[in-house]
């Protein structure tokens, strides 16, 4: 009897066409046997040619792990859920349609998760790829914007309110089981730009003071086209945070809903001091993003 792969990496994908080719052939690579993980394809009712170039290159590795299944339901979040119910492996990773990994990208998610089994998730570094030039008002606290995450080269506790980022992070199949799917009320649908599915998820994990970790060694390099980087696009982000972040708190406690407001009149002031600081150095373009970015967070709760 052939064994199950201990690892299952899923890939939702949505009108790629131009990188999940790129993507799948990134997942082919692997310095691990392909008898220890599988990629899980799902394709959210794409109207590209992103059908055609999944089929094609199961066709042409037909002795590859690869699984292909089209989710009708559009979002997100359904698709990962999908991906969850096809996977076979104790451990599932997702990445996004346009995130690279690394030829030991497996490799390393096996061995953290085996040697550490108090832990429950991980989140790999994600290093952004400007296809154009790397905006002037780019900071360091924007680069969520780009689904970027560099904590350093050592594994630490996500602590607080920091979390993984979706474009690269990876649970414990049993964790599912126990706390529930993706909720499908959140995350992006279709051209949407709502997010926070990955995040209410790991809050609910937190909630529970499950060990979640920054594991540097896994890694991806995603791409970041020039109309991410748009004025029109970062508007509709910033507001789609503020959307996820409404909904995700729709049903929680009045205490907690005082909480996190309080921890957003945190983040306003921590914001106005920023855009003093960096209007000091000399950068204000830098500060002044910091402050509308904010605006349109809040400008997204409110609607």
């Amino acid at each position: 009897m052939q064994q199950s792969p201990t690892l299952s990496i899923v890939v939702c994908t949505y009108n790629r066409d131009n990188y999940i080719g790129k993507t799948l052939e990134h997942l082919l690579d692997q310095n691990i046997d392909t008898t220890d993980y599988e990629v899980v394809i799902v394709n959210n009712n794409s109207t590209d040619q992103t059908n055609s170039i999944c089929q094609d290159f199961i066709n042409k590795h037909a002795e590859a792990p690869f699984h292909y299944f089209i989710e009708y339901n559009q979002g997100h979040s359904y698709s990962r859920n999908r991906g969850i119910t096809e996977s076979v492996g104790e451990i599932i990773a997702f990445i996004d349609d346009d995130a690279f990994v690394y030829p030991d990208f497996g490799k390393n998610i096996l061995r953290y998760f085996q040697s550490h089994s108090e832990v429950q998730v991980i989140g790999g570094k994600i290093i952004p790829i400007y296809e154009g030039a790397t905006p002037n008002w780019m900071s360091p606290f924007l680069l969520p914007l780009v689904s970027a995450l560099d904590m350093g080269n050592q594994p630490k506790p996500f602590t607080g309110r920091k979390f993984p980022v979706g474009a690269n992070i990876a649970f414990r199949k049993a964790v599912f089981d126990q706390y529930g799917l993706f909720n499908v009320a959140l995350g992006r649908k279709g051209t949407g730009l709502m997010g926070g599915d990955e995040k209410e998820l790991v809050y609910r994990l937190k909630a529970n003071n499950e060990s979640i970790h920054y594991v540097p060694n896994v890694v991806v390099d995603h791409i970041i086209p020039e109309k991410r980087l748009q004025l029109s696009y970062i508007v509709g982000l910033a507001q789609g945070v503020g959307q996820s972040e409404k909904e995700r708190l729709a049903d929680v406690s009045l205490v907690q809903k005082l909480l996190r407001a309080g921890e957003e009149a945190i983040k306003i002031g921590g914001t106005l001091i920023l855009f003093l600081w960096y209007g000091i150095g000399g950068q204000f373009t830098k500060g002044w993003m910091l402050v509308r970015f904010r605006i349109w967070v809040l400008q997204g709760f409110l609607q």
